[in-house]
């Protein structure tokens, strides 16, 4: 189990972490500003999230965390992949638990608590699918 946990916290996770700060800082000011400016659609916000932090993502993590190196199509198509499944499974829990926890407070309220706990699932989920999926590394490639 030790060992599991130290290779699994290793310098990936600390890069994953870095570029994950720059893609949320991103992502949620865009879901935020639209949600609470434009227009308090949380479904299209949590959207624009996702969209513009994940294109972010995608390049970084590519680049600088994953180091991974050929066919760029391949990979776009996991990450896709990934996102929706990600998308799916962070804004369903949270759509799902949080109006029913915080049921005695405003919409605007609970869509923007309901918003960042989605994002924070999303990141854990995305993280295991993009190190385990997207970019995972082949055995010729592990140092």
């Amino acid at each position: 189990m030790k060992e599991f946990l130290k290779s699994f916290f290793n310098e990936t996770f600390w890069k994953f972490i870095v570029v994950g700060l720059i893609n949320t800082a991103v992502g949620m000011g865009v879901m935020y500003l639209y949600y609470n400016l434009i227009n308090d659609n949380k479904f299209i916000a949590f959207a624009l999230n996702i969209i513009c932090g994940s294109t972010v993502s995608f390049f970084l993590n590519k680049n600088f965390t994953f180091r991974k190196k050929g066919d760029t199509g391949s990979s776009v198509v996991k990450f896709i992949i990934n996102i929706i499944a990600c998308y799916i499974i962070s804004y369903g829990i949270a759509d799902i638990f949080v109006p029913h926890i915080l049921s005695g407070f405003s919409k605007k309220i609970v869509d923007n608590i309901s918003m960042f706990i989605s994002s924070c699932l999303f990141v854990g989920c995305n993280y295991i699918g993009q190190r385990f999926f997207v970019f995972k590394k082949k055995k010729e490639e592990v140092k």
